[in-house]
């Protein structure tokens, strides 16, 4: 397919980053914002880009985008949504945590935690949190996906079988308007389906980005879940389910 030049950049800069921004983007080319979505209109209706509020994503449907590019896609919420969350699980309790670019950074933020046992099938988590004195980590074994770090698979699934954990920190790669939590990865659904049936209390965190993307594989409800953490809800919908299902919506940027 032939791209001019500009959008043929623009295109490589929401691969190597997960977004682009209409305001970055009218800055780096030096033209109007209205230019800027004008072009990703174009690109949009040539299905190489999904659009956002303020700008545009990789298209998402069947399969996710690059692991770094995630991790830099509202690298800031989720640093604010790892600190909320973090702030939800109380010292000597036990814990899951899943895969995902969200769940590690409320690894992160539990680094002044005492008295925790971190299980997880996140080698990124372990090998952060193996460092912390105070937190002992047990880690899933099986088959590496060296694409992010993760381990998944029928093993890892027996694995979390074994344990009645405090709590589980769990993301989605997409949130459905109905409340339905979304992912790519069938192996990786089955784990995180066996951490919400063997934890008492299971946090989702989810930047707002995920209410914009879809993905084919359900994981669960999101009246399964105790708390929701996430940067902003923008749709009312959700809001409703998380009321009449009694679970704690906390959003970091109100």
């Amino acid at each position: 397919m032939f791209l001019l030049p500009r959008h043929a950049e623009i295109v490589q800069l929401a691969k190597d980053s997960g977004r682009v921004l209409v305001d970055d983007l009218a800055v780096r080319f030096d033209v109007s914002p209205q230019t800027i979505r004008k072009d990703l209109n174009e690109l949009c209706d040539k299905r190489l880009l999904a659009r956002i509020h303020g700008g545009a994503v990789i298209p998402s449907g069947i399969e996710n985008m690059e692991y770094e590019a995630r991790r830099r896609i509202a690298a800031e919420e989720k640093q604010g949504i790892g600190r909320a969350a973090a702030a939800l699980v109380p010292d000597n309790a036990s814990l899951f945590i899943n895969i995902g670019t969200t769940t590690e950074a409320v690894s992160e933020a539990l680094g002044d935690h005492k008295g925790l046992m971190v299980i997880t099938n996140n080698i990124n988590v372990a090998n952060r949190m193996r460092v912390q004195p105070s937190i002992e980590v047990v880690i899933a074994g099986g088959v590496v996906r060296g694409s992010d770090g993760g381990v998944v698979g029928e093993a890892a699934v027996d694995f979390f079988r074994q344990f009645k954990a405090d709590y589980a920190v769990i993301g989605a790669s997409a949130i459905d308007e109905d409340g339905a939590l979304l992912d790519f990865d069938f192996r990786e659904v089955k784990v995180a389906q066996a951490i919400i049936a063997n934890a008492r209390h299971v946090i989702l965190v989810a930047d707002s980005t995920k209410f914009e993307r879809t993905a084919p594989v359900r994981i669960a409800h999101l009246s399964q879940v105790s708390s929701f953490v996430t940067d902003r809800c923008p749709s009312a919908e959700i809001r409703r389910v998380c009321k009449e299902a009694g679970v704690q919506l906390v959003e970091t940027a109100r």
